[in-house]
């Protein structure tokens, strides 16, 4: 064996040393164990075929369309014979060059997946390797030669469904051909399957029958104390929001608040994870005051929820009552993906009435114009809009939050699927600690009637960036907010695609400044000046094409925050004495609803409250709370009178804020 590995050009292969010392007794144990381990896939079938569930539905086997989009592309390669047959060509050539490149030792391309040693040093499993890149490569090349002769649509589920099959059929995925598993096998005289197949099971227990993947132990994090720290007081609640002020950390403030839109499709810590990496930190330490919207998860309170509740219960409530709390006649705002889409409709129709309460923009990741939309458009086309209305109605009205996070998962399979297939269910790992992959399995519940606006309108119809979608009834246009917004992208963002992006930040009417990060959806937005990573390219143009915006983009180097920050500082006006967060008796930072996790809402658990118009959640029983009055300017010099007046001034409006004296569809009062 070693005389072998010595003339191997390939390498030194590591996977016959775990026969070494293989004796009778862990041939034994290994037996056993396998035995124990088929014995969980007995049951993990057991546990399916007992598990309550309607009658499967035929006509809802391929929900996406994936066959008839395979369909389309076969349609596509008959009706080109010559193209079939350079495929097959180049399908030829191919093997030629493997074959080649095996005997003169030609490194196969990388790709993480193949990380393991043996799949360079054993060359069984090179050939495996480079085999399957060989025919993955050639299978998606064919959509490509015929994209000229599919619609879009078809086009992009080829794509898409074509991707998912060559991602699942990687050689890494089966036990059989994983030198890693197969290593932890022998290792552990097989104990890794059991304890593999046991997670498994746990995982699709979790599920109720359907596999909901264990990322990251989830034991290890509690919100409030070792994520989502930031310090400060829940400001104002209905039964949507509520609103956070952060403490300050400098001692002066700009006189401008901040107030910050995130998703509500996931929660708002992802902008404040971890002390080093925490956006709301940063912004503090750049003496901004700031306030943040904290959604609360769909349940019965809320499930009825349309686009216009988040509009007035949402936007206008938070604007309303950041206002009345600071004394500013207006705000700077955030839009974070979708809680940046529902800013635009609001801006839009602000503009109609006259309303300029948000002094300027800032988007993150967020699309407006869905034409460009990518992948998830797969999941928004006529077919999946109707198996949508489905999914919501046998769901009392609401989109489950696992069944949303299973949609994002499988936009990227390989890091977010396929990855803990190998290592929880093949290694029998268990999940480490991730407090970035804790966020991402933390979904949340959203309204049936918001989330079919969403997906329909915004997403098929692109009713928004067409000049068709409405507000309260009012059609509203995105040319028509002259508000100076600033629009971000990232570069690798696999959910909102920065093309799709840029298409929207040419519709506004005002002033607009388009920034594009390095990374994708979540790192390119969280990136510290301090972590040194990534890059970010600028350019104050907007040509029609952002592929020409890119090309005569400057590159720079680290984070885009400061030159966000260069942009953003001269619209916070000058700066006052900083003062602490008001107490209200809603309770402290992180609040209530960023608490509610999805288990909690299917037992029926409720908010604690209570509201800010001093009603409780349904089914809570009411106690006493102690609210502290709000502090009274104190007298100050008279070289200081300005600066009493403005405290005196934001005493009133909070005072105001809790009795709940604000009006219409900005109402902070009727948002309850």
């Amino acid at each position: 064996m070693t005389d072998h590995n010595k003339s191997n050009p390939f390498g030194h292969s590591t996977l016959p040393a775990a026969f070494q010392g293989f004796d009778a007794a862990n041939w034994q144990q290994l037996a056993a164990n396998l035995f124990q381990a088929t014995q969980q896939a007995q049951m993990l079938m057991l546990d399916q075929m007992v598990t309550p569930r309607g009658a499967p539905d035929v006509d809802r086997m391929d929900p996406f369309g994936a066959m008839g989009s395979q369909k389309e592309l076969g349609r596509a390669l008959a009706g080109n014979p010559s193209k079939i047959g350079h495929a097959m060509m180049t399908l030829g050539q191919g093997w030629m060059n493997l074959f080649q490149s095996m005997a003169t030792g030609t490194a196969a391309p990388k790709d993480r997946r193949f990380s393991d040693p043996e799949w360079s040093a054993n060359p069984m499993f090179d050939f495996m390797r480079r085999a399957w890149t060989l025919n993955a490569d050639w299978l998606e090349s064919l959509v490509d030669s015929v994209a000229d002769e599919l619609e879009p649509e078809a086009l992009l589920k080829a794509k898409f469904f074509t991707r998912q099959v060559v991602d699942m059929m990687s050689p890494t995925n089966m036990i059989a051909t994983n030198p890693a598993a197969l290593r932890a096998m022998l290792e552990t005289n097989g104990q890794s399957l059991v304890q593999g197949f046991e997670q498994l099971r746990q995982d699709m227990s979790r599920g109720d029958g359907r596999l909901q993947i264990s990322q990251s132990d989830e034991n290890a994090f509690t919100i409030g104390e070792n994520v989502a720290t930031a310090e400060g007081q829940v400001i104002y609640r209905n039964k949507l929001i509520e609103i956070i002020h952060y403490k300050p950390s400098e001692a002066k403030v700009y006189e401008r608040p901040m107030l910050i839109f995130p998703p509500w499709i996931n929660k708002f810590y992802i902008l404040d994870l971890q002390p080093e990496n925490s956006m709301i930190r940063w912004l503090l330490s750049q003496g901004v005051n700031t306030f943040l919207v904290s959604w609360r998860s769909a349940d019965a309170e809320t499930k009825h929820y349309g686009w216009d509740d988040y509009v007035e219960h949402g936007a206008f409530a938070a604007i309303s009552a950041v206002t009345a709390e600071t004394g500013s006649k207006d705000v700077n705002a955030i839009g974070y993906c979708i809680g940046g889409t529902m800013l635009t409709t609001a801006l839009a129709h602000m503009a109609k009435t006259g309303d300029d309460r948000v002094a300027s923009a800032t988007y993150f990741a967020s699309q407006s114009d869905f034409e460009l939309a990518g992948d998830l458009k797969v999941f928004t086309t006529d077919e999946a809009v109707s198996y949508l209305d489905e999914i919501v109605d046998q769901h009392d009205n609401l989109m489950p939050g696992e069944l949303m996070g299973e949609t994002f998962n499988w936009l990227r399979p390989n890091d977010l699927v396929w990855r803990y297939v190998v290592d929880n269910y093949m290694l029998g790992k268990e999940p480490k600690p991730f407090d970035l992959l804790y966020w991402n399995a933390d979904q949340t519940n959203i309204p049936g009637p918001t989330h079919k606006t969403y997906v329909k309108t915004l997403y098929n119809q692109n009713a928004l960036a067409e000049g068709n979608f409405k507000v309260f009834g009012e059609r509203i246009s995105m040319g028509d907010i002259d508000t100076p917004i600033y629009v971000q992208a990232s570069k690798s963002d696999h959910i909102c695609p920065w093309h799709s992006i840029y298409r929207a930040a040419r519709q506004y009417g005002g002033d607009v400044t388009f920034t594009m990060a390095g990374s994708g959806h979540i790192a390119g937005v969280i990136n510290p000046p301090n972590s040194g990573k990534y890059q970010h390219w600028v350019n104050p143009d907007l040509p029609e094409r952002p592929d020409d915006w890119f090309s005569h983009a400057e590159e720079r180097s680290g984070s885009w925050w400061p030159s966000w920050w260069t942009w953003l500082k001269p619209r916070f006006g000058k700066k006052i004495e900083a003062s602490n967060p008001q107490d209200h008796g809603l309770g402290a930072a992180p609040g209530q609803y960023v608490k509610m996790r999805l288990a909690d809402i299917a037992a029926g658990k409720k908010p604690a409250g209570p509201y800010s118009d001093g009603t409780w959640p349904r089914g809570v029983t009411p106690r006493p709370v102690k609210v502290t009055p709000p502090q009274q300017a104190k007298p100050k010099p008279k070289k200081k009178k300005a600066a009493s007046k403005r405290k005196a001034k934001a005493s009133k409006g909070k005072k105001a804020a809790r009795t709940g004296g604000q009006k219409a569809k900005g109402s902070a009062a009727s948002a309850s």
